[in-house]
């Protein structure tokens, strides 16, 4: 605990940062336990569900490059706080549409406000461990997966009591704005480091080797985590059949014990070792996955996406790191390279489960799920981190 005490609690440039993930997680864990009320609301079949959820990758992908040009010309402070506005703003837009061809475009543009924002905000937690000589990077992620937690959570227990999803989605967007705005002073205080010409120069590159076998990893490991957020909360209703009121619990689990890995991270990484808390997390999330398959009643379902929690929480801070010490290239470049196809794995997995779904069952599609995970550990034994 002595990194999240110190490193990150006793850090206040670190709490600024950490609050931005925070946002990620807080907007996309309300939206996510909506998904259902979507669905119903405009009676679509998971195929259309999934198609509809396509905007949001394509918003993140297209915006990849876009936000690391941006970090370049205004800076990740600006690009951060502006990124966490933009985001909020467009979150708002997806619940409350009347007409179904608002949702692609909302979509579209949460997809981007998320691409920005977190390119913006992992090259802050880059520049502040550099600085302050701390490791924060995996408390940071944690706090995107403690906002998914309360997101989701009040989003289920607001949907239980019948809350106007618009009205709801927009109350959580004033929050983040004003969120935004109280940590400004702190986050403009972050030093930024500043990357020789030829690094700084450098441009989006396909992965290689070693950096290639990262950014599988990302993909698969991302897969399972938008599975467990977008559609985690459709199997307790439509596989589990449980309770209004529990509807989110699934999301609440898996996000609750994705945040104690990472928050324990930190020291927890450096002490097992980075590829065997990767190949351990395959394994995991393996498990848990097939925890709800096998036995989908209330319960056991939440305690499997509980272990999926688990089994996710380090990976993506370990790649992210992994992916800013790329040899020949810059920083940014790095996390621009791996966040573009992790988000896209992230945002664009959950819509090819939507179609799998469709044509089979949920069960199975998660069943796939299951299997890439196991993918994810078995590559994770022949990797060579940076």
């Amino acid at each position: 605990m002595k990194h999240l005490t110190q490193d990150f609690l006793g850090n206040r440039q670190s709490r600024a940062i950490g609050s931005a993930f925070f946002s990620i997680g807080f907007l996309f864990g309300s939206w996510a336990t909506f998904i259902p009320f979507v669905k119903e609301r405009f009676g679509f079949n998971d195929a259309d569900l999934g198609l509809i959820l396509l905007a949001m990758p394509i918003g993140s992908v297209t915006m990849n490059l876009v936000g690391a040009w941006l970090v370049s010309r205004i800076g990740m402070k600006t690009t951060a706080i502006a990124g966490m506005i933009g985001m909020a703003l467009a979150f708002t837009i997806p619940l409350n549409s009347s007409v179904v061809y608002l949702l692609p475009v909302g979509l579209y543009f949460c997809g981007a406000g998320i691409s920005i924002t977190n390119i913006a905000i992992n090259m802050g937690v880059t520049n502040i461990e550099a600085d302050h000589k701390i490791n924060i990077m995996s408390t940071c992620h944690g706090m995107f997966s403690i906002g998914l937690m309360i997101g989701s959570l009040l989003a289920s227990v607001g949907r239980g009591m019948g809350a106007n999803p618009g009205y709801y989605i927009a109350g959580i967007a004033i929050i983040v704005i004003l969120l935004a705005l109280s940590v400004k002073p702190t986050i403009f205080k972050i030093v930024e480091e500043v990357e020789t010409h030829a690094a700084s120069a450098s441009k989006f590159i396909l992965p290689t080797g070693a950096f290639l076998l990262m950014v599988l990893i990302g993909v698969f490991g991302n897969i399972a985590e938008g599975t467990m957020a977008d559609w985690s909360s459709v199997y307790m209703r439509d596989v589990v059949k449980t309770s209004p009121y529990f509807v989110g619990w699934g999301l609440s689990g898996y996000s609750l014990f994705m945040a104690l890995g990472r928050l324990y991270g930190d020291s927890l990484i450096p002490k097992i070792g980075a590829n065997k808390v990767l190949i351990y997390g395959g394994l995991l999330s393996a498990f848990g996955i097939g925890m709800a398959l096998i036995y989908p009643a209330t319960v056991t379902a939440i305690i499997g996406f509980a272990i999926v929690g688990a089994g996710v929480s380090c990976a993506a801070p370990i790649l992210y790191a992994s992916s800013a010490r790329v040899p020949g290239v810059s920083k940014g470049t790095g996390l621009a390279v791996l966040n573009t196809f992790a988000m896209g794995g992230f945002m664009a997995g959950p819509v090819l489960i939507g179609f799998v779904s469709e044509a089979t069952s949920l069960s199975f599609a998660f069943g796939i799920v299951m299997l890439l995970a196991l993918a994810w550990a078995y590559l994770s034994s022949k990797v060579k981190l940076f």
